[in-house]
């Protein structure tokens, strides 16, 4: 069993070296950087080979000293300068930010990127030195466009840096991962290139060329590396260390920032001006090289650590805790594949809850008392029966809590999200389990202390199941119209648009305002039409229908509210409408 564990514990850093040495992928990206180097000031060079398009930024630029950091324009990257929660705000560097934006500002990248979109299949962003930085922030931009503007678009996205600076904190990291994005930036590292091992230390607008103020630069960046918690700069993706005798790869940020300090000492001569034109050349070589010699070892695991300590000149009083710090980062995320498995078998175990929420559900909507589900759980009493509902929904929310902590920590594979088991396990949970813990929000009042549900209560794990939901692949069965109810309304967020809607009713009769009054009476009209519309469709379960249900206790009194105003109402052309179970 512990040669097993041992052989998965080098799987991905090898595989994406592997890959990287086994194509052409890092020669061409090297070689059109030179160009862009080679070219004027704030410069970018592209390039088609097939179908992969390649885009590279000139490293020679001027950037102010700062240690500024901001947050991602909203406009630019959307979403995704949102905070990591629990993390704090996604922040970069400012001007390393500004420098970007003044490409993306340019006519000429606008145009550039929208022919690599019409043209290619796969684009691979490069930089080297400071044009890594802008190559990464290109790449970023690219990823999250395609996500909300075309999420179905085919385009693959990769990029390569070549002694690139820092560029964000930890939550920017962190959102990375959690986008499971980490996979498509890959920074080459020298061992002694100091600009990646900078951090937090202000960049130089020209090149350092003083031995002294090497020395300087080369002693803080040694005591920033060497104490991570003090390190405002969090590194992200996957590092690739290359020296003399061969590359080694590591995506785990701790291990990475511990290899930059070790990397670092053992070099003899730090410098910000690296030729990478020997490590890129020979780097195919050294990984069949690498491949040769595990049969020297009675394990991969072995084999990779003593290729990684040899191959970046780690010196004898360092091994020890170069090899723990290994250790310690293959145990943190590995094997993937591994805990792949470990959570199906989880997933097996909690389905005997999801199993007695059904059965309570069926029993529900079957009742005498024509409450539904919904109406039923919320205004449940003291009975053991709804007691032991109540712990099952519980569980179930710690454990896809707990497999959503997994995946955002790097533990489960990059594709877990997309793998149809969880995917469609995650929504059919969603849109069973959601209605209750809507029940149970409004039951205790909490709409009443934090606001309505959908804004105010909902777990950012539901959130979660919509996109997972949203980006998978349909098929054409999903057109194909109901011939009778569903069994589970596709709308899991539809009893709090009833809650709220009624609480609209109550506001309308209590306002004074005629504003005010008019706008609440067209949000209770579109909510009308979109449940309607959903019940005509027969997207909704029976437990909507129930003589007693909250959203037959909504039309009564809707009916009654209108009948006294004899509303006459104007088309509602500029409020939100409702599709799909999203606001829009």
């Amino acid at each position: 069993m512990n040669n097993n564990l041992n052989s998965y514990r080098f799987e991905s850093c090898e595989m994406l070296g592997a890959f990287l040495a086994s194509t052409p992928l890092v020669e061409e990206t090297w070689r059109l950087c030179r160009r862009a180097d080679a070219d004027a000031q704030r410069s970018f060079v592209a390039q088609e080979s097939g179908r992969v398009s390649y885009v590279a930024f000139s490293g020679v630029q001027a950037v102010a000293r700062s240690r500024d950091m901001v947050e991602l324009d909203e406009k630019v990257f959307g979403w995704f300068r949102r905070g990591v929660e629990g993390k704090g705000a996604v922040m970069v560097d400012a001007p390393l930010l500004q420098l970007f934006l003044s490409f993306y500002a340019s006519l000429h990248f606008q145009q550039q990127i929208s022919e690599v979109l019409k043209q290619s299949k796969s684009v691979v962003f490069g930089g080297h030195s400071v044009g890594g930085a802008i190559a990464s922030l290109s790449a970023l931009w690219l990823l999250s466009y395609i996500r909300t503007a075309s999420p179905q678009h085919p385009i693959s996205v990769l990029c390569i840096t070549f002694g690139s600076p820092m560029l964000g904190n930890q939550s920017f990291s962190q959102a990375i991962i959690q986008e499971r994005w980490d996979g498509n930036f890959c920074h080459v590292v020298a061992p002694h290139d100091l600009l990646p091992r900078l951090l937090s230390a202000p960049l130089a607008s020209d090149m350092i060329t003083t031995d002294e103020e090497k020395a300087r630069l080369f002693n803080n960046a040694l005591r920033k590396d060497e104490d991570e918690e003090r390190c405002s700069y969090w590194p992200f993706g996957n590092y690739m260390f290359c020296s003399d005798k061969g590359a080694v790869c590591l995506d785990n940020a701790t291990a990475i920032l511990k290899f930059l300090y070790l990397t670092m000492a053992a070099a003899s001569s730090p410098t910000c001006s690296v030729n990478y034109e020997d490590y890129v050349a020979k780097l195919s070589c050294h990984y069949l090289k690498m491949r040769s010699s595990t049969a020297h070892y009675d394990s991969s695991n072995e084999a990779g650590v003593a290729f990684a300590l040899q191959t970046l000149g780690i010196s004898s009083h360092q091994e020890a805790a170069a090899t723990r710090c290994l250790d310690g980062a293959r145990r943190v995320g590995w094997p993937r594949s591994l805990n792949n498995a470990k959570m199906a078998v989880s997933l097996g175990k909690i389905n005997p809850c999801r199993a007695e929420i059904e059965w309570y559900k069926k029993y529900c909507d079957d009742c005498g008392d024509e409450l539904g589900y919904y109406d039923a759980f919320k205004r449940r009493g003291a009975s053991r029966r709804e007691f032991k509902v109540n712990m099952n929904r519980l569980r179930l929310g710690r454990f896809w809590e707990q497999l959503i902590e997994k995946m955002e920590t790097n533990q489960l594979t990059r594709d877990f999200h997309k793998l149809a088991k969880y995917v469609n396990a995650s929504n059919f949970y969603k849109l069973l389990v959601e209605p209750l813990e809507i029940a149970e929000y409004y039951r205790t009042g909490k709409h009443r202390e934090k606001g309505h549900y959908i804004q105010h209560g909902r777990e950012r794990r539901f959130k979660m199941f919509d996109k997972w939901w949203g980006e998978r692949v349909c098929g054409d069965e999903e057109a194909t119209p109901r011939s009778k109810y569903a069994n589970l309304t596709q709308d899991s967020c539809f009893w709090a648009r009833v809650e709220e809607a009624i609480c609209f009713i109550y506001d309308v009769v209590a306002e004074a305002d005629a504003g005010r009054r008019l706008m609440l009476l067209h949000k209770i009209d579109e909510f009308e039409k979109y449940a309607s519309g959903m019940v005509e469709r027969m997207e909704v379960s029976v437990d909507v229908l129930a003589k007693n249900s909250s959203y037959n206790l909504f039309r009564q009194e809707w009916g009654e509210l209108r009948a006294q105003l004899q509303l006459q109402l104007p088309p509602p052309s500029h409020f939100p409408r409702f599709q799909d179970g999203m606001v829009q």
